[in-house]
């Protein structure tokens, strides 16, 4: 049996940071990740799951601005992303592998009493100037906070608890099958009187990668993003990368909340779940470079 790889596909990395978040651009950043998840598919089981920050914002933005008819709630925004970023992919995929491909509706399950809806961090939607921000915080009673130089849209981003399709998700990487999955962090529901409803919020989708490939044991995470890795004092002249690092020492640094916390969070949870289990992060393109240690920052126990 191949080793499974979850792969979790940085939002930012597909729509660039400061990028036109046009169709075009997308589908541009799209194809560069399929041809680096391709040199991957003979060697390891994959799954993939992708951010939506970006996109899900665009939508939100798109959504408030249309006043003929009543907004539709983040968590269908969410479902809306899982299936316009999934298809791009499945698209792009089938052009660089012959492996079959399937996209999996996900629901993740979140507490509605997590203390993070009362406290909003997860960056959605374009970078802004401060006035720029200031004008869209009150046309639209957005909460906003920077973003490195600028300033973007934040919204509750509650630690996920299930993965309610893994076994399906699991079933089907058995099968032979690339998976698509958990797009945006996820459907966010939760649970009311016995029953499953979606809750307005967008879920961390390195969080929900990191639980994914916990639930269906996965021997590697590998989060691909818009830069090589993890710098120690990132953005200054003394920024230095960490090539491999063991999760204890990980834990003592801090990082930006809003960007790289998340993600080094999510590689010591799964790499801290079983003896052995390896966390990745890496550039897009650098995957495979990556998972033969010539690539990204390597976390280990």
């Amino acid at each position: 049996m191949k080793s499974t790889i979850v792969i979790a596909l940085g939002g930012n990395a597909l729509l660039k940071r400061g990028q036109l978040m046009s169709y075009e651009n997308q589908l541009e950043n799209i194809q560069i990740a399929a041809n680096a998840i391709s040199k991957l598919t003979e060697k390891y089981q994959i799954a993939i799951v992708h951010g939506n920050g970006p996109q899900v914002g665009l939508l939100a933005q798109q959504n408030d601005n249309y006043k003929e008819v009543p907004a539709y709630p983040l968590s269908c925004l969410v479902s809306e992303t899982q299936g316009m970023i999934a298809t791009m992919l499945v698209q792009e995929l089938r052009k660089v592998t012959n492996k079959p491909i399937v996209s999996i509706l996900t629901h993740v399950e979140v507490d509605a009493n997590d203390p993070a809806f009362s406290d909003p961090t997860k960056f959605i939607g374009a970078i802004y100037s401060e006035s720029e921000a200031k004008i869209f915080a009150e046309k639209y009673g957005w909460s906003i906070k920077p973003d490195g130089q600028h300033f973007r849209r934040v919204v509750a981003s509650p630690k996920p608890i299930k993965v309610r399709e893994s076994a399906a998700i699991k079933t089907a990487l058995d099968n032979g099958n690339i998976v698509i999955c958990g797009g945006g962090g996820g459907i966010p529901v939760t649970q009311i009187e016995g029953t499953f409803s979606n809750i307005d919020c967008v879920i961390d989708k390195d969080a929900t990668a990191a639980l994914l490939a916990t639930q269906i044991q996965a021997s590697y995470l590998v989060i691909l993003t818009d830069g090589d890795g993890i710098y120690l004092n990132w953005g200054t002249p003394e920024q230095i990368k960490l090539d491999e690092i063991d999760t204890n020492k990980l834990a003592t640094y801090t990082f930006a909340k809003g960007s790289m916390q998340p993600k080094v969070d999510a590689v010591i949870e799964f790499v801290n779940s079983e003896k052995g289990r390896i966390g990745l992060i890496a550039d897009l393109q650098l995957a495979s470079e990556a998972l033969s240690g010539k690539a990204g920052t390597r976390i280990t126990n």
